[in-house]
């Protein structure tokens, strides 16, 4: 069985598919622009962007029960790899004690023009 975890601190799905899924303790949860789910706008620098993708998942896991804590595998989409250092900057102050695993690729575009979109599965 699965289950869709939906938050509405975080922005809603802008396409055919979920804010999450659960499925057998482990949740998955889709890229997530920097979108504030408030204003529906995106911050202009990647430090603020990095900042913004990453409450959306904090705020997701919320909603499923469980914390950044849980988190065993993050991918990061960056617009440029030159925006690798700003995203790194960020992306480690969510985090306390062992990391999880990560990939972090440049790719050719990202939705709304964002320069970083991150996607996570967690377990319970």
């Amino acid at each position: 069985m699965k289950k869709v975890i939906c938050s509405e601190k975080a922005p809603g799905a802008i396409g055919p598919y979920s804010q999450a899924i659960e499925a057998n303790g482990m949740i998955f949860v889709s890229g997530q622009l920097p979108i504030n789910a408030v204003t529906g706008t995106m911050a202009e620098t990647i430090e603020e962007q990095s900042r913004q993708s990453l409450e959306n998942v904090k705020h997701i896991l919320e909603e499923a029960g469980l914390s950044m804590k849980n988190i065993v595998k993050t991918t990061v989409f960056l617009a440029d790899m030159s925006l690798f250092a700003g995203m790194n900057g960020v992306y480690t102050t969510f985090f306390e004690g062992d990391f999880p695993a990560r990939s972090a690729v440049a790719v050719k575009g990202l939705p709304k023009d964002a320069l970083v979109e991150i996607e996570c599965i967690a377990v319970r």
